[in-house]
């Protein structure tokens, strides 16, 4: 039937069809019993329900996350959170991330390096499209070439360059060894005073956002250098503390990840069911 629609339209622009109401008035389409009708209309209504039950779960995650994260780190001027785990009662340490942590640069691929196999590459484009604070399974894959930067785990890794500072002040976790690190990233590694998770979530979300933002230069397209960010003032409480905000909000992430699937799936699943339901 949806075909029918396209025979009864005319036009240049497929964007802009005039539909031909008589002529869709002389067309023959095919229906099923009134009965039967009523049980397709059904199943897909209940199939719409649960597509609508998934995208509130995975929303109402997603704002409690948000939630969250403005409220677990110190605000502006400030040496306590607003929320804090239970037990934990000192004021946060403050002191440059370049005396907590190493600094280097990712390898040169590019997005024209891409192949469909090979070795696994974090581009520093998805750390704002795709990926959560933690980045254990990648798509993307090239050809490695001499000279590449591996992760050993527990990089935490920054965008170099962005359309917009908002863009570049994030960052991700590398949660395992073996993925290339492409070009336009910055690489972070802290000591042991610093959870690798715990400094993702604060350069993405603490006033280290902020302070982040006003570094990155440029017009049309702005940077971001390792030497920015050794002059960061980073916040910190003591490392337990770290590591259970880490452990948080890793498990908010698994559940978005969860809904996110179950989500697609029904989605696909409804897809495919309009396609081979009617003829």
């Amino acid at each position: 039937m949806y075909r029918q629609f396209f025979l009864s339209s005319y036009g240049v622009d497929i964007e802009k069809l005039v539909f031909d109401v008589e002529d869709w008035k002389k067309r023959t389409i095919m229906i099923p019993s009134l009965p039967e009708q009523e049980k397709i209309t059904l199943f897909f209504q209940r199939l719409d329900n649960l597509i609508t039950l998934h995208q509130r779960k995975l929303n109402n995650v997603k704002k409690l996350k948000a939630g969250l994260l403005q409220k677990i780190f110190p605000k502006d001027g400030e040496d306590f959170p607003e929320v804090r785990f239970p037990g934990f009662t000192d004021a946060w340490e403050q002191r440059r991330l370049g005396e907590l942590a190493e600094f280097s640069k990712g390898s040169g691929y590019t997005k024209n390096d891409l192949t469909e196999g090979g070795s696994p590459i974090v581009l520093y484009g998805r750390l704002y499209t795709k990926y959560e604070t933690v980045i254990n399974d990648v798509d993307t894959f090239v050809e490695m070439k001499e000279n590449s930067v591996v992760s050993e785990g527990n990089e935490v890794v920054v965008p170099a360059s962005g359309e917009t500072a908002e863009d570049i002040s994030r960052a991700s976790v590398i949660g395992k060894s073996g993925l290339i690190l492409g070009g336009d990233l910055n690489i972070i590694k802290s000591n042991q005073e610093i959870e690798p998770i715990f400094l993702a979530l604060t350069i993405s979300n603490g006033t280290q956002q902020k302070e982040m933002s006003k570094c990155a230069q440029g017009k049309s397209v702005v940077h971001l250098h390792n030497s920015d960010l050794k002059q960061v003032n980073l916040l910190y409480p003591k490392l337990e503390e770290q590591q259970r905000i880490g452990k948080l909000f890793v498990e908010i992430d698994h559940l978005i990840t969860i809904h996110q699937r179950k989500l697609k799936h029904l989605q696909e699943q409804k897809k495919a069911l309009l396609q081979q339901m009617f003829v």
